[in-house]
């Protein structure tokens, strides 16, 4: 196939095909979990779908923040949400939660990291959203304009998180739409933006792992966790390079406003910036290319390990619930 992921061994695509199938299979509308409801958007002639949950404590006279979760490489929106239990946290501190689904090569087939992986247009100029010339910022203001159409949504409280090449796209999110949202949590991923304007302030929670070897803190190819040659691919920077990318676009300074390890979490904070914006880096040793403390999509030793020392859903969340939009 002309998009197929030729760089990515054989094994592993097997192992990481078996569950986006079985997400796939999972996603019909019958199937889906109590409160969750699966939408769709026409885009350019595209039907482009996202599942939304809403708590049960949900009132329409009062305005609710609003979380968009962005899934990883093949991942699909199912799979992020078993991941990363946002919607459980979403149901405790009433809030809404959005999952939407990138495209993948082939539209009426299922995903298939090996075959028809699906993947956000995150400015890399990766995969098959180069060609076809998909707008994913556009996608993701769409999905936010329909929410908000349908349900009270805070506009000073709308937020993007994602993993991996999700977490690639939050990075885009928060380059192109510092107008709408008021923060972002990208978690594993690159910031692929060489020239990084903002026109507002936009708060940055990044979580990563010391022993990730798809996105090595210290940048370059990925890598399995069980050792061989790279994987191909571009060349990721390392992250500290991103970190102080956004800090001086938020001019937050060089100096720390926090710097403290617990446990193997390193958290260091730099700002307030513009408009109130801190930049949060945050690092949590032995953990690999996870979502940290949530249900592991692939095996560890493929992957690396997970980690019981911090639950990114928890610590994302009290870092959006500190940075409304100004």
């Amino acid at each position: 196939m002309k998009y197929r992921l030729s760089a990515i061994p054989v094994l592993v695509a097997l192992c990481f095909s078996l569950w986006t199938t079985t997400c796939a299979v999972f996603a019909k509308s019958d199937r889906l979990p109590k409160g969750h409801e699966k939408l769709t958007i026409n885009m350019d002639g595209r039907d482009r779908e996202y599942l939304l949950y809403v708590p049960s404590k949900y009132d329409k006279s009062k305005a609710v923040p609003l979380v968009i979760m962005l899934h990883g490489l093949g991942g699909t929106a199912l799979n992020s949400q078993q991941e990363t239990g946002w919607s459980a946290k979403a149901e405790q501190e009433t809030f809404l939660v959005a999952y939407p689904e990138a495209t993948r090569p082939e539209a009426t087939s299922p995903p298939s990291l090996r075959n028809n992986p699906q993947a956000w247009n995150d400015g890399s100029g990766r995969f098959h959203l180069v060609e076809r010339k998909i707008d994913d910022v556009a996608f993701l203001s769409s999905v936010i304009d329909q929410i908000g159409t349908d349900y009270n949504i805070d506009s000073k409280r709308i937020y993007c998180a994602g993993f991996s090449n999700g977490a690639s796209m939050a990075f885009r999110v928060g380059a192109k739409m510092s107008d709408r949202v008021a923060a972002i949590a990208p978690s594993a991923g690159a910031c692929w933006i060489e020239n990084l304007r903002l026109t507002h302030g936009i708060s940055l929670c990044y979580i990563t792992g010391t022993a990730d070897t798809l996105n090595p803190v210290e940048g370059g190819f990925p890598v399995l966790a069980i050792g061989g040659k790279d994987q191909g691919g571009q060349k990721k920077p390392p992250i500290e390079v991103t970190i102080d990318k956004w800090a001086k676009a938020l001019e937050c300074g060089e100096m720390l406003n926090y710097d403290k390890t617990r446990n193997g979490v390193h958290t260091r904070r730099y700002g307030p910036g513009r408009d109130g914006a801190e930049v949060e880096f945050t690092t949590v040793e032995g953990l690999g290319h996870h979502w940290a403390g949530g249900q592991s999509q692939a095996p560890e030793w493929l992957v690396g390990k997970n980690t019981k020392k911090l639950k990114a859903t928890d610590e994302v969340w009290e870092f959006f619930l500190a940075h409304p939009r100004r």
